[in-house]
């Protein structure tokens, strides 16, 4: 794939970058290398190798899921403007 001038004009207006007309000319060799890096990638050999999340084989640490109410609802409402038996109480706003 190749970019022209009119797409290195319409990018820069999609990303909101005003580009020089005198800028058109680099960026586009700069897109095109890039592009070309990118096709690159599609002549790996990539069959049989399994997909990873990072370069280090790592496990995630997890914690037991334990389900609990808190323990203090009184502190966690203090500071609410309105609350009533530990609920947040909120104006509405549907109708």
């Amino acid at each position: 794939m190749s970019v022209d001038a009119d797409t290195v004009r319409r990018i820069g207006r999609l990303a909101r970058i005003k580009i020089e007309e005198n800028d058109v000319e680099k960026l586009q060799g700069e897109l095109n290398v890039i592009l070309g890096f990118v096709d690159q990638l599609s002549e790996v050999d990539v069959d049989g190798v399994e997909p990873m999340t990072s370069v280090a084989p790592m496990a995630l640490r997890r914690r037991e899921d334990e389900v609990t109410d808190g323990g203090y609802p009184d502190q966690i409402v203090a500071n609410a403007p309105l609350s009533e038996d530990d609920f947040f109480m909120v104006p509405k706003v549907v109708e």
